[in-house]
């Protein structure tokens, strides 16, 4: 085999691509699924009544150690994807951590507090090496083909929706309809199957992402057009570790001092009146932004003026999160607390045939494509297939059941979690028309994607605002019509399609070749820092809604997205010329 290049891969193919995308596609669709389908759980698990098999917290507690989990899940990215590049390789990386969520999802599903607590802690470390290492692997499939590249990144992120839609629509029936500890089980269940399946076609990458490939870049070869180098001082690199550790102590001690009323508290102290919690997360943005101001200016003026609109769209991408992120926290809760969720006569039935479209319809497509797949590789690797088969024998029998007991009933209660899935399936429906429109010559600025997407998630706030504006202060329940929560995830998907999937493009048209990884990292730390601030606005929401209302709460998000929206297409002048002809 010409391990110089990629044409072998083109040799086999489905729909124009190799025939490894799929099994990349089938892999991440079932870690979706089992990522999505635990997560649509598990606010509602922490929260439930003892009575109703959950363990009864109160909401605070479930937003903290929810945002403490989705932070740490994108931090440990930088751990993952540095071992599989100096270590292990992408594909053991993916391995590993395809094994350790699949423990991870094992343990919730015994449900006391150590399993739960172990299975979180395996399911960041596992996300950690899975979540990077994929796409890697697809890079380096695609090498000089770069115009093929677009193609299979679309056909790999309809993987990524139509898990998650599948593990939030069936792990969130189960949980909420059959017990937690089998929707917990049920992700932990599809973990395996992608994790066998990948394993037992390993035949198909070839020497792809077997070891990591060490380059030594001497000075003399650099190109003209990189930057002079910068490298790290001793003096930056302790600012690094003190941030960092503070930082992450933080994250880590925001959950576990409240959980446990303050028994355990690293920050038990106080510094000029101020708590030590407080004092340690402020030390470590300022400590972080003192680096930034150290660093960016021994950069030459081109080099410095783009990492200066990277770091402007960072800061927009974290707000970005921290508001889109409601949604498996806040959202879930005024889902299932607040939402009129009983359907019957006529309602009922449109519901049951609407959901059970919806199950099919993407089902069936992507079986279409599970048999193109089979003609082309049985041969070549038949015990993958076999997995993946009856992974899907398997689902479609769940999903039959679920319609069927569904449409049994002469009253139908809506899941909470249900309304997750609408994110998910207005992507698969709106992606294509969006990257239309990015191809178009309407295709709007950087900016401008960032203000449209922003206004576009105050608009879903300002949905549920007003829906919520007869819930009274420190209301526990209400009855919201669901047409309020169908608006938030229109409103929220046409935005996360103006900002997510082109904000990674951006650093990397930004950022000279050598300072990518750098620079995805402090995305990355970004997207992390967004995470536990959705945690953090969770929290404030029950005080808020105690005081002022729920409503009042969602309305001051409207103001945060707006205000940002507004702000990204007023600096348009300033960020384009930082940008240096960038488009």
């Amino acid at each position: 085999m010409n391990n110089t290049t990629t044409d072998h891969f083109f040799e086999s193919t489905v729909l124009g691509h190799p025939s490894a995308l799929f099994v990349l596609f089938f892999t991440e669709m079932w870690e979706r699924f089992s990522y999505y389908g635990m997560r649509a759980l598990l606010v509602m698990f922490f929260t439930a009544a003892l009575i109703d098999g959950g363990w009864g917290w109160p909401r605070e507690y479930a937003y903290a150690i929810f945002g403490t989990y989705t932070s740490l899940v994108y931090i440990s990215t930088l751990l993952g994807g540095y071992m599989a590049d100096k270590v292990i390789g992408y594909r053991y990386a993916v391995l590993i951590g395809a094994l350790l969520m699949t423990l991870g999802h094992g343990s919730m599903a015994i449900e006391t507090p150590f399993f739960i607590y172990l299975g979180l802690t395996l399911l960041v470390f596992g996300s950690g090496f899975f979540k990077p290492n994929m796409t890697s692997i697809i890079s380096e499939m695609y090498k000089g083909k770069d115009e093929k590249k677009d193609g299979a990144y679309t056909i790999f992120y309809m993987g990524v929706n139509a898990g998650a839609f599948l593990g939030i629509l069936l792990c969130g029936y189960i949980g909420e309809q059959v017990g937690w500890r089998w929707g917990f089980g049920l992700a932990g269940i599809f973990m395996l199957f992608g994790l066998l399946q990948f394993w037992f076609a390993q035949e198909i990458f070839g020497n792809i992402g077997i070891k990591p490939v060490i380059t030594d870049v001497k000075v003399s070869n650099i190109s003209t057009d990189e930057p002079k180098l910068n490298p790290f001082t001793n003096l930056q690199l302790v600012l690094i570790a003190i941030s960092g550790t503070l930082g992450l102590s933080w994250i880590i001690n925001d959950p576990i001092s409240k959980i446990s009323e303050g028994s355990y508290n690293l920050f038990n102290f106080s510094v000029f009146g101020m708590e030590g919690s407080n004092f340690a997360i402020i030390s470590a943005l300022a400590l972080f932004v003192s680096l930034l101001v150290i660093r960016i200016p021994r950069y030459d003026k081109i080099t410095r003026d783009r990492m200066l609109a990277v770091i402007f769209f960072a800061f927009i991408t974290i707000f970005f999160w921290a508001l889109f992120e409601q949604a498996p926290g806040s959202l879930t809760i005024f889902a299932r607390d607040y939402t009129q969720r009983i359907l019957e006569g006529n309602s009922a039935f449109i519901f049951k045939v609407v959901n059970a479209l919806m199950t099919v319809i993407p089902l069936g497509i992507i079986t279409w494509v599970l048999w193109l797949l089979f003609k082309r590789t049985f041969s070549m690797i038949s015990k993958s297939n076999i997995f993946l088969a009856t992974s899907f024998v398997i689902i479609w029998g769940i999903a039959i059941w679920m319609l069927s007991v569904e449409f049994q009933k002469d009253v139908t209660e809506v899941p909470a979690s249900w309304f997750g899935v609408l994110n998910s399936l207005f992507i698969i429906v709106f992606a294509p028309l969006f990257s239309k429109w990015w191809e178009s010559k309407y295709n709007p600025n950087a900016n401008m994607k960032y203000a449209i997407g922003m206004i576009l998630l105050g608009l879903g706030m300002a949905c549920v605002a007003i829906g919520a504006s007869d819930i009274p202060a420190g209301a526990k329940t209400a009855s919201v019509s669901m047409i309020w929560l169908v608006l938030v995830y229109f409103f929220h998907t046409m935005g996360e399609l103006c900002i997510s999937p082109v904000a990674l493009s951006y650093v990397s048209k930004l950022v000279p070749g050598r300072m990518i990884a750098m620079m995805f990292g402090i995305w990355y730390l970004a997207v992390a820092i967004g995470m536990k601030l959705a945690g953090v606005f969770g929290e404030a929401s029950e005080s808020i809604a105690n005081n002022e209302g729920l409503s009042y709460f969602f309305w001051l998000l409207t103001a945060i997205a707006f205000s940002l929206g507004i702000l990204s297409a007023l600096l348009y002048p300033v960020i384009k010329k930082l940008m240096h002809g960038i488009k």
